[in-house]
């Protein structure tokens, strides 16, 4: 099994910075694509950054130039460093993998999420 935990949230000021950070622990075989989503309230979740093993990345139009995803794939961890902070991003964040487990079985994994607060 695949676990995921996040941390790094908090509440900070418009122009601030933050960087989120999620962690995988148990047995597979391997980590394909990783990503970071949010969910404010009211509305849907929507993907923020992901990042493929090979470092190929993907980010949302509204972060592009402020947020950047990367990752380390031997300590298996994902990063989000979130700059230029608006308070449109005030969401809670969610880390999610893709991976294969020994003996071939495709799981996607979520972490609990950590909350983003942004104040004008």
């Amino acid at each position: 099994q695949v676990q995921l935990v996040e941390s790094g949230g908090g509440s900070v000021q418009a122009g601030e910075s933050l960087r989120l950070s999620c962690a995988a622990s148990g047995i597979s075989l391997s980590i394909h694509d990783m990503g970071w989503y949010r969910q404010a309230p009211g509305k849907q979740r929507e993907l923020v950054a992901a990042i493929t093993s090979g470092g190929s990345t993907d980010y949302a139009d509204s972060v592009k130039g402020r947020f950047t995803i990367s990752r380390d794939n031997a300590k298996e961890t994902v990063w989000l460093q979130m700059n230029s902070l608006k308070p449109e991003d005030t969401a809670r964040y969610y880390c999610n993998a893709d991976a294969t487990l020994l003996g071939g079985r495709r799981l996607e994994v979520w972490g609990q999420g950590t909350l983003v607060t942004v104040s004008s």
